[in-house]
């Protein structure tokens, strides 16, 4: 079995976006920095000042972690483990083959029991069929291939 990438979210941004993105995150922060200094000065700080401010550092802090690529969420299928970033500021989880007791694929979402007891969840995008799929047999076949328990479920509303 290959490895097979696949996106959680939109397509890649070209790198004039990516540049973009960096620059207006530190304008964010350039923006964030002088309405601290001018309102200090003229001892006019209250609540909204400081929402305001943090809210800007926040926002250019994610526009900088995107711009540089650090924001993508994924999953990696290899023939013997799993990578997955599924938020976008923490790293990504792996899972061997042998960290995986049982995977539950429904339509919207893949469940992999741990055998440590733990059950890690992965929501998948409702306007990506393409890739939903993609992704559902990817771990299909991995499940199929390292004698994983697998189970289809349909969800009932």
């Amino acid at each position: 079995m290959e490895k097979k990438y696949y996106s959680l979210g939109s397509e890649e941004n070209s790198k004039l976006v990516k540049l973009i993105q960096v620059i207006f995150g530190i304008l964010c922060f350039a923006v964030a920095f002088y309405w601290l200094y001018f309102n200090l000065r003229s001892l006019k700080a209250d609540g909204t000042l400081w929402i305001t401010i943090i809210f800007l550092i926040g926002f250019g802090f994610y526009q900088i972690w995107s711009g540089m690529g650090k924001a993508k969420r994924f999953i990696e299928i290899n023939s013997d483990k799993i990578r997955l970033k599924k938020t976008v500021l923490l790293p990504f989880v792996e899972l061997g083959k042998g960290d995986i007791d049982k995977i539950e694929v429904f339509p919207f979402n893949l469940k992999f029991y741990l055998k440590t007891g733990k059950t890690l969840i992965l929501r998948l995008s409702s306007s990506y069929y393409e890739t939903n799929a993609a992704i559902k047999d990817g771990i299909l076949v991995f499940a199929e291939v390292n004698s994983i328990g697998y189970e289809l479920k349909e969800e009932k509303l």
